[in-house]
């Protein structure tokens, strides 16, 4: 993730860190991102930040999140 942050510029990587940051602080974080299809036992999430997406694991009722990945949405979803 942080390779990922340092591709971005600075403003966007700040954004993304403090929407990560906020939904950690939230009792469910799970309602804020939306699910990806296709794996069932360990789910990973994507968080929307403007253009931007973050792809997450969430452990615990938000008590750990995993960032995973993050990149600009046109080339993002193809990876996943």
């Amino acid at each position: 993730m942080l390779r990922d942050l340092a591709h971005l510029p600075v403003s966007v990587g700040t954004r993304i860190l403090d929407e990560v940051e906020g939904r950690a602080q939230e009792p469910d974080p799970i309602r804020h991102v939306k699910r990806l299809k296709g794996r069932s036992q360990n789910p990973s999430y994507s968080l929307r930040v403007g253009r931007y997406r973050a792809i997450s694991n969430i452990y615990g009722d938000g008590l750990l999140i995993v960032v995973v990945e993050v990149g600009h949405r046109s080339k993002f979803y193809q990876k996943h």
